[in-house]
């Protein structure tokens, strides 16, 4: 699978046989089985290697040992079953940093009230992990965390190892929640921050299934490695923000962002990736990392500016949701029903974390909104996370009697949604799209108004117009003329996001 087609469950069936078999495997401790730490340890297994995830969760590490993963991740459970023999769990960190080549910190940096990431997590990990290691081990800094942690780890090193120097390297992730198993076996690049040729050499040996198949790999400082990744990270959520501007700016006038961004994308200076107008960026990764790299900036007196611009208008898009909502419904939600579809941060994934379909949810609801909702995968975690909403199984359940649906989230199983159903199902006819799944005249077919993202709002036609339609429209005939002249579409009216 290349990067921009759909999504499907992976089948990667990397193995040392058909990967370039590696010269000896190595001995690998990830510590931490979050999101980052359990896809990597179990991408490390299917290149050959020996690997121990360790985390101090009790329960999440006995639900894996029974086989029980516990994010949703296309193609994670599979790859983590084939490869059992080489990928273990366990809550004993010290034991497993005792036999390892090389360990992988890849532990929370949750922000702080400036942004800031707090690194306690990575403190700890290292004080617990030091004394055990063995002599030559390699510690090596997977969390995304400020320019200069390597290095700061690198003096707690020194201060508890009991061998001497200790080889500490940066080695960022670049994976996608939803397709991050691809996005770890099939790499745009490896990026390798190091201190000393011993963790390089290491390094190497730990991607070589990968640097064989052709994957370029960038060996750099830490320092340097660290900044690749805020970098990274701020200039992808930058191109969101840039085309929701843009899909405001075409809102005024009447315009279409798909358009729009379509022929901004095929510049290939550009590229067409992170051009979809929408909601915003939420998740674990793009708010925490943009906010953290404006702080670093301040930090050390050389502001991020278009960092701080994008972050600020990112959170005045998130405040914007409701609102646009609100203005579309006629200015008043008190005791109407609200269907949101969708509330993970993205498609293919079960995170809410700074997710825009849950500020949208709480402003829904502060407004007085009866809210009912959906999400494929990602209920559990949201019933965690919101309260005062009515969950359903079925999209079509929680629409039932809907005065307004909205979808938030862009799962496919929405853009396949029956629009005549839909409509049948609601009492309303209002469909608000904040990923722009659908044309507008497919949903205007369907008798539902339809305002979506950078495009006129739509009103909707009945049946009892489609079918006049359809009468003023001349049968074609092999002797007569070859081109039909078609009614005027719908009527199309301006609408903005409020800002």
């Amino acid at each position: 699978m290349r990067r921009g087609e759909p999504h499907s469950v992976v089948s990667l069936s990397w193995s040392p046989v058909r990967s370039h078999s590696l010269s000896h495997h190595l001995d690998v401790t990830v510590i931490g089985t979050g999101y980052v730490g359990l896809v990597t340890g179990a991408c490390l297994a299917a290149l050959g290697h020996e690997v121990t995830c360790a985390d101090t969760d009790g329960t999440k590490i006995a639900a894996l040992q029974s086989g029980q993963v516990p994010i949703y991740e296309p193609g994670l459970p599979e790859l983590i079953g084939r490869n059992e023999p080489r990928l273990r769990f366990t809550t004993e960190i010290g034991e497993a940093a005792r036999r390892a080549d090389l360990v992988l910190i890849a532990v929370g940096t949750p922000p702080g009230p400036g942004g800031e990431p707090d690194l306690q997590y990575i403190d700890a990990a290292c004080r617990s992990i030091v004394p055990r290691l063995p002599p030559g081990a390699v510690m090596v800094v997977k969390s995304t965390v400020p320019v200069g942690t390597a290095a700061t780890v690198s003096q707690i090193a020194s201060e508890h190892s009991l061998h001497g120097k200790v080889s500490v390297a940066s080695n960022p992730e670049f994976l996608r929640e939803g397709s991050a198993v691809e996005d770890f076996l099939h790499p745009d690049r490896i990026v390798v921050g190091v201190r000393d040729p011993h963790a390089e050499s290491m390094l190497r040996q730990l991607y070589r299934p990968l640097t064989l198949a052709g994957v370029p790999i960038i060996v750099t400082s830490c320092e340097n490695a660290e900044l690749i990744k805020y970098a990274s990270n701020g200039f992808l959520a930058m191109k969101i923000a840039f085309i929701n501007e843009v899909a405001d700016l075409c809102e005024r006038f009447g315009g279409d962002v798909t358009d729009v961004a379509a022929g901004i994308g095929m510049d290939k200076r550009i590229g067409a990736a992170f051009l979809k107008a929408g909601p915003g960026f939420g998740g674990s990764c793009f708010p925490k990392d943009t906010r953290a790299f404006a702080d670093m900036g301040r930090r050390l007196g050389s502001p991020v500016r278009l960092i701080e611009a994008v972050v600020q208008l990112n959170e005045a898009r998130f405040e914007s949701l409701s609102r646009r909502v609100l203005t579309e419904a006629g200015g008043d939600l008190m005791g109407r029903t609200v269907a949101v579809l969708g509330i993970a941060f993205k498609g293919n994934t079960d995170d809410v974390r700074e997710s825009p379909a849950l500020a949208l949810a709480q402003g829904l609801l502060n407004s007085g909104a009866k809210l009912r909702a959906h999400d494929p995968k990602a209920m559990e975690n949201a019933r965690k996370a919101a309260s005062g909403v009515m969950w359903s199984d079925d999209p079509y359940e929680a629409c039932a009697d809907a005065d307004v649906t909205i979808i938030a989230t862009e799962w496919e199983v929405f853009r396949t949604l029956d629009l005549h159903r839909l409509r049948a199902v609601m009492s309303g006819d209002l469909l608000i799209d904040f990923r722009n799944l659908f044309s507008p005249d497919q949903v205007a077919n369907a008798g539902l108004r339809y305002a979506s993202v950078g495009r006129p709002t739509v009103d909707g036609t009945s049946a009892e117009e489609s079918a006049a339609v359809e009468a003023e429209i001349p049968s074609a005939s092999m002797d007569g003329p070859s081109s039909l002249t078609r009614p005027n579409p719908p009527q199309k009216k301006a609408s903005a996001i409020a800002t």
